[in-house]
């Protein structure tokens, strides 16, 4: 009976021992598996705010110009582009040209620079001017000249109708031109309002 008792005893106090033994590798095993999954974590949130940053710091970097787009197009306007867009970009934003556009009057793959006006010369009015003006349009800055502008090319510019056109026609003829850009001031109708309007787009030569 005792020899029994020893055996049992024996018995208990090896599966004690063998489960003490056990424990602490499952322990281990479970400690391992939470710093896994926590190092998983950290490293899959680092990499969402460097997104973040990264997005945020490209589009910090982009920069946008204005252009101002006129003549034979179906929106005429003053659209914003990223910096280094071509014109075409802007005919796009502008509806794109009509029917009666002359699509040779502009080299629609010039690159835009702020401030600029496209002007889109209809058939007719490229054929009324001299062979080498489309080509020079192409590649002047898009400005129009006061001294040397048409009717239609002066109503391309914001604010200018036929009526305030035919005025500057009138003044450039009995003054001999306009020496700088603010003397379209001293034609009757057109002040300051307007010429804040207007000033980015003309130039004198």
């Amino acid at each position: 009976m005792k020899k029994i008792r020893n055996l049992i005893y024996i018995f208990v106090l090896a599966i004690g021992i063998s489960g003490c033994a056990d424990r602490p590798e499952e322990v281990k095993e479970l400690l391992l598996t939470k710093e896994t999954a926590e190092v998983k974590n950290e490293a899959d949130g680092g990499e969402e705010i460097s997104s973040e940053e990264n997005t945020k710091s490209q589009n910090e970097e982009i920069d946008m110009i204005y252009v101002q787009v006129s003549g034979a197009v179906n929106n005429p306007g003053v659209y914003e582009l990223p910096s280094g867009s071509r014109v075409f970009q802007a005919l796009e934003l502008a509806g794109g040209m009509t029917e009666k556009a002359e699509e040779k009057s502009l080299n629609q793959a010039q690159t835009l620079e702020d401030g600029q006006m496209i002007w889109v010369l209809t058939v007719e009015e490229a054929a009324s001017l001299p062979e080498q003006k489309p080509e020079s349009l192409a590649k002047d800055d898009g400005k129009v000249n006061l001294n040397t502008a048409t009717k239609e090319e002066l109503q391309t510019l914001p604010g200018i109708g036929e009526a305030k056109a035919l005025s500057i026609l009138a003044w450039r003829e009995e003054h001999g031109g306009f020496a700088q850009i603010e003397d379209i001031m001293k034609i009757e109708g057109i002040k300051e309002g307007v010429f804040s309007k207007i000033k980015d787009s003309v130039k004198v030569q």
